[in-house]
Parts: structure tokens; sequence; C-alpha cells
């Protein structure tokens, strides 16, 4: 199970600080969870997160691996803004059977289930989450998503994750001429492998390089391809994969 930081974001400036900056719209914090981005100003990917509305202030739930270099970020973009930074304390919990009182779903798919911020030690219930997310095309932090990320690439759209209404975030102006404007011609997408091969393994496709092999479960995976050579059956090392339909 990967850790995870969960922050506390207060002070009066919060949600329009977060607002200015995040892919989603923070009005959604009055429903439920958001699930939203960082990015760079040229649209590339610096962190996804789940963000909860806690009384007056906002929990911010990050993978443990990119916490410091997040927090950060957020401190840079601060300025003189009243909004303080600081651990909550929390940890998370996270499941898909009955959720306990507090918990809420995970906006990404219902399949998800739900997640949950309390002083109990982090944990879940034994569910197969790549499993989960191998079906149904769900990115990782540190996975499937990098640096070199795009989030509509990265499947943002479906997952519930970017806002195309909310006005002006840091590398909108990149996502929405993504959104508008081209044809993705690369992406994430779900594949059957017949075989295995480490995480990060090369695709081809007729000798050529077709994209990259990511989590596998169960006879699928996630995978980074290059459209229009994912056409039939691909290599990554020993398995073959091919798209799935």
């Amino acid at each position: 199970m990967p850790n995870r930081r969960i922050l506390r974001l207060s002070g009066s400036d919060t949600d329009s600080f977060l607002q200015g900056l995040v892919t989603n719209d923070t009005a959604g914090l009055d429903n439920g969870l958001v699930y939203a981005a960082l990015l760079t100003p040229q649209g590339k990917y610096l962190a996804d997160f789940f963000l909860k509305r806690d009384g007056e202030t906002v929990l911010l739930d990050v993978a443990e691996e990119i916490a410091d270099g997040f927090v950060k970020r957020l401190s840079m973009y601060k300025l003189r803004a009243d909004v303080a930074i600081e651990d909550s304390g929390l940890n998370m919990q996270r499941g898909t059977g009955p959720a306990p009182e507090g918990a809420l779903p995970d906006p990404r798919h219902t399949d998800m289930g739900w997640r949950a911020y309390t002083q109990e030690p982090e944990g879940d219930d034994g569910t197969d989450w790549d499993a989960i997310r191998v079906q149904h095309c769900i990115p990782e932090t540190g996975i499937e998503l990098t640096p070199d990320s795009y989030i509509l690439e990265s499947g943002f759209e479906a997952l519930n994750g970017v806002d195309f209404k909310k006005g002006c975030y840091v590398g909108q102006e990149v996502t929405a001429r993504m959104k508008h404007k081209t044809e993705l011609r690369k992406g994430l997408r779900s594949v059957r492998v017949d075989g295995s091969a480490p995480v990060g393994t090369e695709i081809t496709f007729g000798g050529k390089p077709a994209g990259t092999l990511f989590t596998q479960s169960n006879g699928l995976g996630i995978a980074y391809l290059r459209f229009d050579r994912a056409t039939g059956d691909m290599q990554a090392a020993d398995a073959t994969v091919t798209l799935q339909a």
C-alpha cells in the first residue's frame, strides 16, 4: 500500500489559493472528495492528490514520496496569501467494503471504493488495488504518473480530475489546447499482457518503439502507447501486448 501524507491547509485565502493552482474546481469540496493535479506552467504533471473540506480547513492527501517537493512548490506560490500548510497528523484508510463513518467515495471511479482520514494507522481492507487500477486504466503516482506526463494523456478527464470551465490555473493553457485544438496521439491505455515484464519495459511494434508497459495484474496492464503503432500484437521483453478493446 502506498504511503500517503495528509496535509492541512488553513487560512482565509485557502480556497482561492487552491482554485488558482490546481486542475479541478474547489467548489466541488462542498460535495465530497476532489481529485486534482498540480502542473508546471508548461502543462506537465507535478503531483496528483485528493482534497477534502474539514471544517474551516482543507485536507490534502498526497503520496509521501513526492510530498516534500510538493509542499515546497505550494509554499513558493503562496507569497502573501493567508494560507498555512502543515502536517495534519492524520492517516488515510481506504477500502471497497462497507464504508466507515466519515469516509467519502473515491471520485476517480466507483470501483475504487472509499477513503477516510483519521488518527488510526494507515491501512486498507486488503483490496487488490492494482487489479482495479489496471482494469480501469487508473494511473498511480510515481509509476504511470511522472514528470513527463500530461494529464489528458493520463486519463484525468475520465477520472474526474480536471475541470475545463473553472478558469485559469497553472498549466491551464496547455491543457485546454490539448483538449480543444489537438487530437491525442499518445496516452495511457489498458492492454492485455501474455507473459510479464518489469514496470518501465519498452513496448515495440514491428521493431519500432510503441510505448512503455507499467502496472500489470491478472493478464492485463496499463501501457503508455503511441496510438498509430498500437494496432496489433506488440512486444515488451518476452511478453506479447495487445490493446484491450
